[in-house]
């Protein structure tokens, strides 16, 4: 069965990209790279319990091993209403798999000069000058606050250390700090408006620091967020369907987020105000892309190249090193959210697995990874040299931990 749908999808991925610039994978039997057929099919067949114990209503997901293609699978449906299959080239929300994209376009444009990752974001958005600081964080009170002692830098952005809070966090939702009805600039104003949660630099806290980073890019290269991706890392990479928004050409191969109702069945359910379907005036850099499977392995082989894709050296081998190594001090780890997650470093734009021990699942030293709060992830592995990357549309994002049980058949799967 797997070899079968390996050549469908072969015709299928080489057939998608239309740009003679861009490479496509080569499609090979588990075998030639390592992998076990028998064990992959076993990832499958737990991707479909999932799916039969209505956990998803579909999923998406693939492994390349030293750059060629030898999983790929498309299960379920993209609507249970439509009861229509889910397509190979299925388009997803990102959400926090937006980061590691922009993250490279700012390191792209860090290697052309534009800034330095010590420059305070104040000498670019002037509205952070005179930010202050909550005195307590936990009990937050915009009239109790303190001055600020230090400067918020480009690099606590990356690092998501830079006292800014999360999109979904109470005093943000309170002040209206991000709403998708907004442009970019309006929630710069809003995000320097309140007060940071802490001192820059103190504290890992997830937040918009990327969607602030998202609007520097526009600041450093002179053209919006969008323009910048699709000529400087879309069209490159041959990324056809990875925007902001899904128009009415691709809208047949976007489906709903669901979420299991009190008696466990999956009904749609809305995130966002202002839908994925419509062109929303905030082009967010942390969590505002679409894309599809086949688009993020190209992305996520971009780094396992040493940042060459096709010949075209699109990040230097040093910057790939400098953004997939940790670059938090001992005084900030462990990371987490809400409770500590020992093992985790953070990057410049990607989760750094420091301590493989301290995971709950099979990862190697040195992978560098993350998700979205829809239900995707991706793992980019340097020591098995290995391209993991799962999509599905569920809230919560966890899906009775289907993502989990793929990566740990996939590694199963792991012969030599």
């Amino acid at each position: 069965m797997l070899t079968q749908r390996l050549t469908i999808t072969a015709c299928w991925l080489f057939i998608l990209v239309t740009d003679p610039q861009a490479q496509s994978f080569t499609i090979v039997n588990p075998e030639a790279v390592g992998l076990s057929s028998e064990q992959l099919n076993q990832a499958t067949t737990q991707l479909h319990r999932h799916i039969e114990s209505g956990d998803i209503a579909g999923v998406v997901a693939a492994v390349v091993r030293h750059g060629q293609l030898a999983y790929f699978e498309a299960l379920g449906t993209i609507d249970t209403t439509l009861e229509n299959d889910m397509p190979d080239d299925a388009l997803f929300r990102l959400y926090s798999m937006t980061r590691p994209i922009t993250s490279l376009a700012a390191m792209m444009l860090w290697e052309e000069g534009k800034f330095e990752l010590t420059d305070p974001i104040s000498k670019f958005l002037p509205e952070f000058v005179d930010q202050r600081v909550l005195q307590n964080a936990d009990t937050p009170d915009l009239q109790t606050t303190v001055p600020r002692r230090g400067n918020i830098t480009v690099e606590h952005l990356l690092t998501h250390t830079s006292g800014l809070g999360g999109r979904n966090s109470e005093m943000y939702r309170a002040e209206k700090v991000r709403l998708r009805s907004i442009p970019i600039q309006d929630m710069v104003s809003n995000a320097a408006r309140v007060p940071l949660y802490e001192e820059p630099g103190t504290r890992w806290r997830y937040g918009i620091s990327t969607t602030i980073l998202g609007r520097l890019i526009e600041v450093w290269s002179g053209v919006s967020l969008d323009t910048f991706f699709e000529q400087r890392i879309f069209r490159p990479l041959g990324m056809t369907d990875t925007v902001f928004w899904v128009d009415d050409s691709r809208l047949e191969r976007f489906g709903p987020v669901y979420r299991p109702s009190r008696r466990g069945v999956l009904q749609p359910h809305q995130i966002e105000l202002v839908p994925f379907t419509e062109q929303p005036p905030l082009t967010e850099g942390g969590v505002g892309l679409v894309s599809t499977v086949p688009d993020y392995l190209r992305f996520a082989q971009l780094f396992l190249n040493n940042g060459t894709w096709d010949g075209q050296q699109i990040l230097q081998p040093d910057t790939v090193a400098l953004m997939t190594t940790n670059r938090l001090p001992a005084a900030v780890l462990p990371i987490g959210f809400g409770q500590p997650q020992p093992g985790r470093g953070w990057g410049l734009g990607f989760c750094v697995v420091i301590d493989s021990t301290d995971f709950p699942y099979p990862v190697n030293q040195g992978t560098y990874w993350w998700d979205g709060s829809s239900g995707t992830r991706f793992f980019i592995d340097p020591v098995y040299d290995m391209v993991t990357v799962i999509m599905a549309a569920v809230s919560p994002a966890s899906g009775n931990g289907f993502r989990e049980a793929f990566t740990n058949s996939v590694y199963d799967a792991v012969v030599n």
